[in-house]
């Protein structure tokens, strides 16, 4: 079925690798579709703790493919693609704000990672933005290109930027379209780690190992959820509904099994989601 990314689930993580390696995995329709779809399947696959999202070849993603905006300079709008393709990740009650085109990956209920091997350009910012958490190759740097295509800041960028580098560094990102490498990236809260570049699928592969190992599922899922939503909330409600939620832990069997286990000092055996 796919023909633009690979898939592939390794206990306890899933893979999902752009593959277009010739042209820096450029963005198509068609990538765009089967990111969705093997997102969902591995939502809902028990053996995946967590999603990656990386790049073949020397870059993660070089943006929009040209052709595909040199069509749409043209007047031609959209790819018609086939309708097994067709799929609807992540959790609907995180509300609108969390379903759009690229940031549904934040309604997603597993964390999804960003594993960024090289270039991160044009609309690849913000889909790396929308994951939860980016791990960069030392070699990895990143550029927007908007304002030297005569573009705006694309798909939320203007809402996801400022709140990783806050908006002078967004503003400075999004006007320069200058190349940032992975240090200076790290420096400003662009991506949460940089490794050693043959180190960054180890690196990234044992982080979720050791969520798989020693966190709730479950836990992860609520955390995520509470984080995104309450972005968009003040202080108050969402103190309010940390302390519902944490009432509501009381009762889960994680719960029961994280104090056992603490107290027996093994590792947790958590349901998986």
């Amino acid at each position: 079925m796919y023909q633009e990314i690979l898939y592939d689930v390794a206990d306890p993580v899933a893979t999902i690798t752009l593959n277009r390696p010739d042209r820096l995995n450029a963005w198509t329709d068609r990538m765009h579709a089967e990111v969705r779809h093997a997102v969902a399947r591995a939502e809902q696959d028990r053996s995946a703790v967590a999603i990656v999202l990386t790049g073949a070849g020397r870059g993660f993603c070089a943006g929009a493919d040209m052709q595909k905006l040199q069509n749409i300079s043209e007047g031609e709008r959209g790819q018609k693609l086939p309708p097994e393709l067709k799929a609807d990740p992540g959790d609907p009650s995180m509300g609108e704000d969390f379903r759009g085109t690229y940031t549904y990956l934040m309604s997603v209920r597993k964390p999804v990672i960003a594993a960024l091997n090289g270039v991160v350009a044009g609309m690849a910012v913000p889909i790396s933005c929308a994951c939860d958490l980016r791990f960069a190759s030392d070699r990895a740097f990143f550029t927007i290109a908007f304002s030297k295509r005569g573009l705006i800041a694309e798909w939320g960028s203007a809402w996801l930027l400022p709140r990783l580098v806050g908006p002078s560094n967004a503003l400075d990102l999004l006007w320069s379209s200058r190349k940032v490498d992975a240090a200076e990236a790290l420096r400003i809260g662009l991506v949460n780690r940089v490794v050693p570049h043959d180190e960054l699928m180890p690196a990234v592969r044992k982080y979720v190992a050791d969520l798989a190992a020693e966190c709730s599922p479950t836990s992860l899922a609520i955390m995520k959820r509470q984080v995104w939503q309450q972005l968009t909330r003040t202080l108050g409600p969402s103190e309010k509904e940390a302390i519902s939620l944490m009432v509501e832990s009381f009762d889960r069997p994680d719960f029961r099994e994280g104090v056992r286990s603490f107290l027996e000092k093994r590792p947790p055996k958590f349901e998986r989601i």
